[in-house]
């Protein structure tokens, strides 16, 4: 198991990618904490995957929860080796124009703003521990942005800059800060992703964009999450790596 003995928070873990990520790092021997503002997906997930689990209802643009989260997490498993700062907000695909300002801070406080409350929490913890390691969920829109999800986009190229600067930053306390830009997938935001009503038609068109011809999967996630967390990827940080069936190319 390539996990195995370590502990890792995973936000927005209460479905989709996040919930892919902690179920195949409990399978790899991790023990997991399901960080979700929906605390009946978050008890959900740890349920499902078992004793190796905890459930943490969690707001993280908010500092003070943020810092519960370590807390509870360290309290129960008495570590912490990785976190994966995964949850995500978007607008519904279309002009930017009809994008409030509402919507528009929502956005970039959770995909931009808790990885700054996450980032500044963590690296005092994995300093005295000797190490860690940090994967941020930016998304393809961020190198390759299409019309429909402008301000979306903004805030996961802001994600992958930040990925880069902490990166260098926190490398010589052993910390390594990596990111995964995701394609469309199958998750609960899909149709916001789109647009549009997920329908065969309407999913087709998506489609004929990706040379691999299907929807990113919480698997293909979690499997690029699993690599950058291992020891595989030991001399790796400051990158970002495309789970998009070769959308980017």
């Amino acid at each position: 198991m390539r996990l195995k003995g370590k502990v890792a928070i995973i936000t927005g873990a209460g479905s989709g990618f996040g919930e892919g990520i902690a179920k195949r790092f409990a399978k790899e021997g991790a023990k997991v904490a399901i960080a979700d503002i929906n605390a009946e997906g978050a008890e959900r997930v740890a349920k499902e995957i078992g004793s190796s689990a905890i459930a943490l209802p969690t707001n993280v643009t908010d500092r003070s929860e943020v810092d519960e989260m370590f807390r509870l997490t360290i309290d129960a498993f008495g570590s912490l080796d990785i976190l994966i700062n995964n949850a995500g907000y978007t607008s519904k695909n279309g002009s930017m124009f009809d994008v409030d300002e509402k919507t528009f801070d929502r956005i970039y406080d959770v995909n931009v703003k808790a990885i700054y409350h996450a980032t500044l929490a963590v690296a005092p913890i994995f300093r005295k521990n000797g190490g860690g390691c940090i994967v941020n969920v930016a998304s393809v829109g961020a190198n390759r942005p299409r019309p429909g999800l402008t301000w979306y986009n903004g805030s996961k190229a802001a994600a992958l800059n930040l990925t880069k600067g902490t990166a260098v930053e926190l490398a010589s306390d052993n910390i390594r800060v990596n990111a995964i830009c995701p394609v469309l997938g199958e998750t609960g935001l899909l149709e916001e992703f789109m647009g549009m009503e997920d329908s065969e038609m309407n999913r087709k068109a998506f489609l004929s964009t990706i040379p691999l011809g299907r929807l990113g999967r919480p698997s293909d996630v979690a499997g690029a999450a699993l690599y950058l967390c291992s020891d595989d990827a030991e001399f790796i940080t400051g990158t970002s790596l495309d789970v998009d069936g070769g959308r980017s190319v």
